[in-house]
């Protein structure tokens, strides 16, 4: 390696920002200008017979989106993208060790093969497997999720030397064989011992498939009549070379990474901190049996997609310009199984493709669950210069093992660990911020990793609202990072955390102000916007549509289209005012002590039907009634307003007074338009997907209620 040429180059593109700070300061300028219009109203004489409470709400709206779509600037003020030179790096024998850590918990809802297809694709990254070490942790304590761990590390026996061999860049296999891409192997792709070796592994993973399918069947039984519970079990780890150290290997010379099964104990009596908790037993682990100075993160279903992903983060890594504060190399999530309309957002486009790239511009991303090369140290803690080390103190932190304090490569004082609960990722990242540790983000042209994500509506709400209770957890703690991240880190990345802590809140208050007020002002008469020929219409004008070209304008530049801005605005409505809320409420109840955390890992089990409907862009309201009873409360309330709003322009009112309601009347179709698809579930659609009659009827009694109470305390 040439001592001269750098590991990896940061790009700063200056269009992007000058386009990004342009429409900060205009746009900031055109609410300002907002701000003074509504203020200025409690001033006027001639506003005296207009009731005063929907004009608070409606502000209070204003202001709370406003705030909003300002903390959301901040990643825009400095995006930045990375190129790594992985060819540049020093020897494989000069490479540091790795350890991958895999989390499941549950295999009804997470697929053994799917967990193996990931272990296996973790085993097959290109570095030095003697200094590759993989563990999976079984929250389950499954003995289905056990066993598929001893018959993935006989199939991977024959697949990693394949995969070594012919250059194969899918090393999950499932994919592999499949045929989700048109595999380039070079000039092996004619070649017969090529396609014989090919016919001869998928053969085996056929064959592998088969026996853990067929034990996952015959263990279903037992469990039922044993009454296993995953809750209520020991700890089991176990080293899996070790269980066929005595048999006999076809090819004993092959080199395989260490791969290790941890279920560790769990007792209904003690919180087991979930997917944090589970990091935390691999962190103590790993520590006696490998102790690697990095940690790779994967979720379940987040197999490896370029075996050189562990080269490319080393790039960061080992770059001495950034090497000594850098915590974690960030990798984007990427899902294969993401239709062409999109309908519910599942490709999370905004996080991975611009809000993570500003946040890198600003020491960093924060940690977002998987896809993460982490420095130990960086989770341990600091180093102690001094040397004077307080051992009850690290017993205090660590935990009372001995033998785990002697794995301490260095001395450390107690701190921050994988924190416990919903928002542990979010905790995580904000602590090693704030201790001056940096991130930094790489987004190669060809994705390090490929998960499935959520394709139903009923799925995506539910994860939305834990994730929102998780957030918002932070928002309203001590840790709140407006407060706790000013005076530790720069304005800005405080303004990206806060970003991240509120948006939950501020979307989900202000869009129910949006979609509630100005229609009951429009239904009875009440303007809450300027006339038409007021020079202040055109304020309001231009900043929504402002708002509106500059996320069309990003979408397009990240290879999205109109359809992609279409279902992004719609999901975005319908989170607002379902899993936002829910996800809301859920953590000011669990402040209270009314509720208790729970966790539910998201469904990656396939329903045929489901997938079907997502792949035509047809949506599936086969939700819970909690996320469609509001959801349709909505739209009914905006159908109900926006029609007697009109009838009341047209017959009711004097001439001239429909210049003072084009803004509501504008505002309630804009609602429906976007959300035509749940109009058509409510009423067109008869099949089992539809939105069912029985939560129409609970909807249109709600919005009666609504209206009738509504126009009560406005008017």
């Amino acid at each position: 390696m040439e001592n001269s040429l750098p590991l990896h180059v940061c790009h700063v593109p200056k269009f992007s920002i000058i386009i990004n700070r342009s429409h900060t300061l205009v746009h900031s300028i055109a609410i300002a200008f907002l701000i003074y219009y509504r203020v200025s109203f409690f001033f006027q004489e001639n506003t005296k017979n207009i009731p005063t409470l929907p004009w608070l709400l409606v502000f209070a709206s204003e202001l709370l989106l406003s705030f909003a779509w300002l903390l959301g600037e901040a990643y825009r003020w400095r995006p930045v993208s990375r190129t790594v030179f992985p060819e540049r790096l020093s020897s494989d024998d000069k490479l540091p060790a790795i350890d991958v850590f895999i989390c499941t918990a549950d295999p009804d809802k997470e697929p053994t093969v799917g967990v193996m297809n990931t272990v296996i694709s973790a085993m097959a990254l290109d570095y030095p497997p003697e200094k590759l070490h993989v563990y999976l942790s079984d929250d389950g304590g499954s003995d289905i999720t056990l066993y598929g761990m001893k018959e993935a590390w006989k199939f991977a026996r024959a697949w990693l030397p394949f995969c070594r061999r012919f250059d194969i860049k899918a090393s999950c296999p499932e994919v592999y064989f499949s045929g989700y891409e048109d595999y380039d192997h070079g000039n092996f792709i004619n070649s017969s011992e090529f396609k014989a070796e090919r016919q001869k592994i998928e053969e085996k993973y056929e064959k592998f498939k088969e026996r853990v399918e067929e034990y996952y069947r015959k263990n279903q039984v037992e469990e039922v009549a044993a009454t296993k519970n995953s809750r209520d079990h020991p700890s089991n780890i176990q080293i899996i070379q070790e269980y066929y150290s005595n048999e006999k290997i076809e090819d004993d010379k092959v080199k395989m990474p260490l791969l290790v099964y941890v279920a560790r104990e769990k007792r209904p009596s003690h919180h087991h901190h979930f997917k944090a908790g589970a990091l935390n037993a691999l962190l103590r682990v790993s520590a006696l049996l490998s102790n690697s100075p990095y940690i790779l993160v994967l979720d379940c279903d987040m197999f490896c997609n370029d075996p050189t992903s562990a080269r490319q983060a080393m790039c960061c890594h080992l770059d001495p310009q950034i090497s000594p504060s850098l915590a974690f190399v960030q990798f984007p999530q990427t899902f294969r199984n993401i239709s062409k309309d999109d309908i519910y957002d599942s490709e999370i486009r905004a996080p991975f493709k611009i809000q993570w790239q500003g946040f890198d511009g600003l020491r960093g991303p924060v940690v977002s669950g998987t896809n993460f090369y982490m420095k130990r140290e960086a989770l341990l803690g600091n180093s102690i210069q001094d040397g004077n080390v307080d051992l009850m103190a690290l017993k205090k932190s660590f935990g009372p093992s001995n033998e785990f304090i002697k794995t301490l490569r260095r001395d450390f004082k107690p701190s921050f660990n994988i924190n416990d609960g919903k928002s542990s990722n979010y905790f995580t990242g904000l602590n090693l911020h704030c201790k001056g540790w940096k991130s930094v983000y790489l987004t190669p042209p060809r994705p390090q990793f490929l998960g499935t994500s959520t394709t139903n509506l009923s799925d995506l709400l539910i994860q939305g609202s834990r994730w929102t209770s998780g957030l918002t957890d932070v928002a309203i703690s001590k840790f709140c990072p407006l407060i706790y991240g000013p005076t530790k880190m720069s304005l800005l990345q405080s303004l990206c955390y806060a970003e991240l802590a509120f948006w939950p809140l501020l979307y989900s208050l202000s869009l129910w102000g949006f979609a509630l007020i100005p229609q009951l002002c429009l239904l009875n008469g009440i303007p809450l916007y300027p006339e038409v020929s007021d020079p202040y219409f055109n304020i309001f004008l231009f900043i929504f549509l402002s708002s509106l070209a500059k996320n069309l304008y990003e979408i397009l530049m990240t290879g999205g289209g109109i359809r992609t801005w279409k279902n992004e605005r719609r999901i975005w409505m319908i989170k607002s005012v379902t899993s936002f809320s829910y996800g809301f409420l859920d953590s000011i109840m669990n402040k209270l002590g009314l509720g208790e955390a729970s966790f539910l890992p998201t469904n990656k089990v396939a329903d045929d039907e489901v997938v079907k409907r997502y792949e035509m862009g047809i949506f599936d309201f086969q939700a819970p009634t909690m996320f469609l009873v509001p959801l349709v409360t909505i739209i009914l309330v905006n159908i109900a307003s926006f029609v007697g709003g009109l009838v009341r322009i047209m017959f009711m009112d004097s001439f001239g007074d429909w210049r003072k309601m084009v803004g509501q009347t504008s505002l309630s179709f804009y609602i429906l338009m976007v959300n035509y698809a749940v109009i058509e579930g409510m009423v067109i659609r008869k099949d089992k997907a539809s939105i069912p009659s029985s939560v129409t009827l609970l909807s249109a009694a709600i919005s009666v209620i609504i209206l009738s109470v509504g126009s009560f305390i406005m008017c």
